[in-house]
C-alpha cells in the first residue's frame, strides 16, 4: 500500500515537470466540456494506455517496443487530426474528408452547433494521449521501472504504474478545472470562442510537433532533470521506511553469542522492525553462508549493491574501511549483491569484482533478489544496521550520510556492549571511480543504451532492436548520444558488429563513466577517446591514457573522463577499433 502511495504522488508531482506540457494541449482542448462524458473518459484512457505500454516496455521484448512505435504513430496520426479539426473543420476536410469525418466522430473535435461529446471519443483521445505521454523518469518513476524490470510482469507493476498516471492524471483534472473556469469566461466575456478553438488546435499541433521530434524526451528531459527531484526523493525518505517482521520462529530463535544486557547504553535509534532472512542467496563469497541466527549478539551492517553501478561503487571505500576499524568491536558487514544487468549475475564475474575493489568481508549473491525482497528494498546502494538483538534500528539509501551512518555503528556497538571509546569517521583516500562526485556540476544523469531504458538518442537514424544496423553521427544537444558504424541495440546493451563504431554523449559533469564489456568470446577490444574531437589530455579518466587509448578487457564500469580543470559542457565520443564491445550505460560524478 506505502508503494501505491508513494507512486500516485510521484504521478501527482508531474504537473510540475515540463514533460507535462507536450499532453496538456491535448487535455485542454477538452476544457468546457462535461467532466462525465469528456474529461473523465480521456484521463481514464490516458492513465490505463500508460501503464499498460509502460508494462509492456520494462518487461518486454523488441516486439513490445516495435509494437509502440505504431501506436505511437497511430497517436500522432489522430491527434494531427483533432488539431486540423479544431483550427478550421474546412481545411480539415479538404485534406481528406473520410479520415477527417472518422475522427470528427471519434474524438468529437468540432465545435460545430449541436454537436456533443461522446464517451468514446473522449476514451479514444485519452487512449492516442496515452500512447504519447513519456514522463521525465524522477526518482519515483525510476523506482517502479527498475522493479518491474526486476519482478517481471505482474499485477504489483501494472497497480503502481497505474497509480502513477491516476496521480497525473488526477493533478490534470484539477487544472482542467481550473483552466475550463477561465476559458469559459474569456468566452462569455470577451466573444472569442473561434479564436480559443484555433488557438487549442495550433497547440495540439505544436504538441504533437514536440513529440513527433522527439523533444518531449530530449530537451524537456533536461530541463525536468532537478524539477521534482527534490520533492520526489522527499517523498520516499517520509513513507518509503516500512518494514516486514521476520517469521516468528526466528525471532524466538537462540543467539550464539549472549548479548551483554548490562549496557547502560541505548542508542536513539528507532526499531524498524525485525530482520529478515538471509536465506536465498545462490552463493556466498569471502564466508560460508551466514543466517541472521548465528549473527545475534552482533552488530550487521547489510549493504545492497551491484558491481558496475556508480553509486554503490562511491560507498565501497566506506563499507571497506568501516568493516575494517570495527571487525574487533562486534561489527560484521554483508554484502549483497544484486545484479542488475544480466552480465552481473555470472559469478566469475562478481569474484573478479570483489577482488578488483579489495573487500574481504562476506558477499551474498542475491540473483534471484530473495534477500532484496525479504529486505523489501528498492535501491543500489541502500544500507541496513541491525542491532544485537537482530532488529533494524538505521537504513539509508544512495550515497552519503556517511558520518551519520558511522554513528548509527557506533551507537549500537556500544548498546551490544562495546567499550570503544570514540573516534574520528573514517575518511578513505578514494581514486578512480571510487572518489566522491562533485555534485555542484553535475549536469548529467544516467542513461541507458539497451532499448529498453534509452532516452535521448540522437543519431541520424531512429534506432531499431534487435538488429544490425548502420547509425551515422549527428550533432548533439546537451544529455544527447548517438551511435555511428554497424550496431545491435538490444533490451540491455549496445553491441558493435564491425570495428571502428563510435558512441558520442555530449555531457556536463566532471567525470564520464561507461559500463562497457566484451562479447562472449572475451576478446578484448581497443578503444579511443576524444573530448572535443581532441585527445583527452589531463582530462583522462582511470581507464584511458592522456591519448585517450584503452581497452576493454572485463564488463565493469570504466571510468573514460576527469575533467581536471573548470567543469564545462563537452563533446565526448569513444571510437573502437575492435568489434564485439557491449556497452550498457553512462553515469556521471
Amino acid at each position: 500500500m506505502t508503494l501505491l502511495i508513494i507512486a500516485y504522488l510521484g504521478g501527482v508531482l508531474t504537473i510540475f515537470s515540463p514533460c507535462i506540457l507536450p499532453v496538456l494541449p491535448f487535455v485542454f482542448a477538452r476544457a468546457g466540456q462535461p467532466f462525465v462524458r469528456s474529461t473523465l473518459p480521456m484521463l481514464a484512457g490516458m492513465a490505463i494506455t500508460f501503464a499498460a505500454v509502460a508494462t509492456l516496455a520494462a518487461v518486454g521484448g523488441a516486439w513490445a517496443i516495435q509494437a509502440n512505435e505504431y501506436g505511437r504513430l497511430a497517436a500522432l496520426v489522430l491527434l494531427s487530426i483533432f488539431g486540423l479539426s479544431l483550427m478550421s473543420p474546412r481545411l480539415a476536410n479538404a485534406i481528406t474528408r473520410p479520415i477527417v469525418d472518422f475522427g470528427n466522430r471519434l474524438t468529437n473535435a468540432s465545435s460545430m452547433p449541436g454537436s456533443a461529446p461522446t464517451a468514446l471519443g473522449s476514451l479514444m483521445l485519452g487512449v492516442a494521449t496515452g500512447l504519447l505521454w513519456a514522463p521525465c523518469a524522477g526518482p519515483i518513476l525510476g523506482l517502479v521501472l527498475t522493479g518491474a524490470a526486476l519482478q517481471g510482469a505482474n499485477l504489483e507493476t501494472t497497480l503502481l504504474l497505474a497509480a502513477y498516471a491516476a496521480g497525473a492524471a488526477t493533478s490534470l483534472a484539477v487544472a482542467l478545472f481550473a483552466g475550463g473556469r477561465i476559458f469559459a469566461g474569456m468566452k462569455r466575456s470577451l466573444g472569442i470562442s473561434e479564436r480559443l478553438r484555433q488557438g487549442l488546435g495550433a497547440a495540439v499541433l505544436a504538441g504533437v510537433g514536440v513529440i513527433a521530434l522527439g523533444l518531449d524526451t530530449g530537451l524537456l528531459a533536461r530541463l525536468s532533470y532537478a524539477s521534482t527531484a527534490s520533492l520526489e526523493q522527499a517523498v520516499l525518505d517520509k513513507l518509503h521506511t516500512a518494514r516486514s517482521p521476520a517469521p516468528s520462529s526466528e525471532v524466538a530463535s537462540n543467539s550464539m553469542m549472549a548479548l551483554d544486557t548490562t549496557s547502560p547504553f541505548h542508542a536513539d535509534l528507532p526499531i524498524e522492525g525485525q530482520a529478515p532472512s538471509l536465506d536465498g542467496a545462490v552463493e556466498w563469497l569471502n564466508s560460508p553462508p551466514l543466517t541472521i541466527e548465528q549473527l545475534r549478539g552482533k552488530v550487521v551492517l547489510v549493504d545492497f549493491w551491484t558491481y558496475s553501478c556508480i553509486n554503490c561503487i562511491r560507498t565501497v571505500p566506506f563499507v571497506r574501511a568501516w568493516a575494517e576499524k570495527y571487525k574487533d568491536q562486534g561489527l560484521v558487514v554483508i554484502g549483497v549483491h544484486a545484479p542488475e544487468f544480466a552480465f552481473e549475475k555470472k559469478i566469475d564475474n562478481v569474484k573478479k569484482a570483489i577482488g578488483d575493489f579489495q573487500i574481504g568481508y562476506p558477499v551474498a549473491v542475491d540473483n534471484d533478489y530473495t534477500i532484496w525482497r525479504a529486505f523489501e528494498n528498492s535501491y543500489w546502494p541502500a544500507h541496513y544496521l541491525i542491532d544485537a538483538k537482530g532488529q533494524i534500528r538505521y537504513h539509508h539509501f544512495g550515497e552519503g550520510n556517511y558520518q551519520q551512518t558511522e554513528q548509527a555503528i557506533q551507537d549500537l556497538l556500544r548498546e551490544a556492549g562495546s567499550d570503544m571509546k570514540a573516534s574520528a569517521s573514517v575518511n578513505p583516500d578514494a581514486k578512480g571511480a571510487e572518489a566522491a562526485p562533485d555534485l555542484q556540476n553535475i549536469g548529467s544523469g544516467e542513461t541507458y543504451l539497451g532499448y529498453q531504458r534509452a532516452t535521448s538518442f540522437s543519431s541520424f537514424e531512429a534506432m531499431q532492436a534487435d538488429t544490425a544496423r548502420d547509425y551515422s553521427a549527428k550533432p548533439l544537444q546537451l544529455n544527447e548520444w548517438g551511435l555511428s558504424g554497424t550496431w545491435t541495440v538490444g533490451a540491455e546493451e549496445a553491441k558493435l558488429d564491425k570495428a571502428e563504431g563510435a558512441i558520442g554523449y555530449r555531457f556536463s559533469a566532471r567525470d564520464l563513466h561507461l559500463v562497457l564489456g566484451p562479447d562472449d568470446s572475451g576478446k578484448p577490444v581497443r578503444f579511443q577517446v576524444t573530448l572535443d574531437g581532441k585527445p583527452p589530455g589531463a582530462d583522462h579518466g582511470a581507464d584511458t591514457d592522456a591519448d585517450g587509448n584503452g581497452t576493454v578487457t572485463t564488463t565493469r564500469l570504466y571510468q573514460l573522463v576527469r575533467q581536471s580543470a573548470d567543469v564545462k559542457p563537452r563533446d565526448f565520443q569513444i571510437r573502437f577499433l575492435d568489434p564485439g564491445v557491449e556497452a550498457y550505460a553512462f553515469t556521471f560524478g
